[in-house]
């Protein structure tokens, strides 16, 4: 394959998705399947609910019985039973007879109709009812909320609170689901030092560790973070080959650039990842080196946190989560306003970060107050990113652009 230099951010976002394929799938109690990726087409095997059941505390009764009812002309009926929820139905409702039913209880057969009991005159034998009343009122039918044989959910769906509901009023109590990625992490840079550790003269700390740990635990992986390498090809090398050995694909941070110091891709090589693409038409996030050894990606971001947080959820981002067996990798879109002006031009597709808020009806895009690419503070509470096309300049509050959220 051919190693592709500064491709467009949808050339890099696709050439990664191509390379991937879903995890195993295993099966989990439901109780712990909200957030995992749903491993087949969920058909129901059964209707829900799975007879007629009564949507009031009232009446079960016969329609044809209250043709003539009115104020003037009641219609007194029979009480036969009381039918609580749970409970089967002891006798069919006959003309001139009404059973007491619950909220919930199954419709006794030959009732078609049910009418709440504040509407009614009642006695311990017998109601009356004051007008006439359609088949089927106030009945839950049989299969209303849904079908067997229809397809619920299909393979790839992530599992939210209404499937996971469903899922269980299918009878199901244990969820076939793709596995969590294993995604290793490693830091490099020989200025970089762990968050508990002193931070002398020349030094930063660790923050790439924390972002993606964070990031990819809400995306509904497991990161497992390798260690942290110094500008040493050898040293990164070896914890590439680890990460390899125990995951399912590798970040790298730092050393992507083409400094003296700028060793990755070198390491990357070593290990046997096969460069396909170094650097990206976008800013933040230009320096980039994107690999694959054994089918699993070796993702190399830059060290500047914004510029590899941006470059992640661009390119990315959609690949891990296709490997987590989601049928949609790719964000959602939108087209929104900006809230205020960007002053600086955009010779490349820029990337800003920010917050989406509903104001009068227009959503509008508001973007942190400082875009730098070391500014990793301008992505606290960012929800969505917004595209500035390639050769734009400076661009006035109110201007429209696509984004996408996060």
């Amino acid at each position: 394959m051919i190693m592709l230099e500064n491709a467009s951010w949808t050339e890099a976002r696709d050439l990664l998705l191509n390379q991937v394929h879903p995890v195993e799938t295993e099966r989990v109690p439901l109780d712990a399947c909200g957030g995992r990726v749903l491993a087949f087409d969920l058909k129901a095997g059964e209707d829900v609910p799975p007879f007629d059941r009564s949507a009031y505390d009232g009446y079960a009764f016969r329609a044809a019985d209250t043709v003539d009812a009115s104020k003037e002309k009641p219609v007194t009926l029979r009480l036969t039973e009381t039918v609580a929820a749970g409970q089967a139905p002891k006798y069919p409702v006959m003309p001139g007879e009404a059973a007491h039913v619950m909220t919930g209880a199954k419709i006794p057969q030959g009732a078609d109709a049910v009418i709440n009991f504040e509407r009614t005159a009642f006695t311990a034998d017998s109601v009356t009812l004051f007008e006439p009343y359609k088949s089927g009122g106030n009945i839950v039918k049989r299969g209303e909320d849904v079908q067997a044989g229809a397809l619920l959910a299909p393979r790839g769906m992530v599992i939210d609170a209404g499937l996971a509901g469903t899922l269980a009023a299918q009878g199901i109590p244990k969820v076939c689901v793709y596995r969590k990625p294993i995604i290793g992490l490693i830091s490099t840079g020989s200025e970089v030092v762990e968050a508990d550790e002193e931070q002398s003269l020349g030094k930063i700390r660790n923050a790439n560790r924390s972002t993606f740990t964070a990031l990819l635990t809400k995306e509904g992986c497991n990161p497992r973070y390798l260690g942290l390498a110094g500008d040493d090809a050898e040293s990164i090398r070896a914890l590439i080959e680890k990460a390899l050995a125990e995951c399912d694909a590798v970040i790298l941070t730092g050393g992507v650039s083409v400094g003296d110091w700028d060793v990755t891709p070198e390491a990357m090589e070593g290990a046997g990842a096969e460069i396909l693409l170094r650097g990206v038409a976008m800013k933040p996030g230009m320096a980039c080196a994107y690999g694959v050894s054994g089918g699993k990606l070796v993702l190399g971001l830059s060290g500047n946190p914004a510029s590899s947080f941006t470059n992640f959820c661009a390119c990315a981002l959609p690949a891990i989560r296709k490997l987590r067996g989601r049928n949609e990798p790719l964000p959602q879109t939108f087209q929104g306003t900006l809230a205020k002006g960007f002053r600086k031009k955009s010779p490349a597709d820029r990337f800003l970060r920010g917050r989406l808020m509903l104001d009068d009806g227009t959503v509008r895009f508001l973007s942190s107050a400082d875009q730098g690419n070391v500014v990793l503070s301008s992505t606290i509470g960012c929800d969505a990113f917004l595209l500035i096309p390639g050769g734009s300049g400076p661009v006035e509050a109110g201007t429209r652009f696509n984004g996408f959220l996060l």
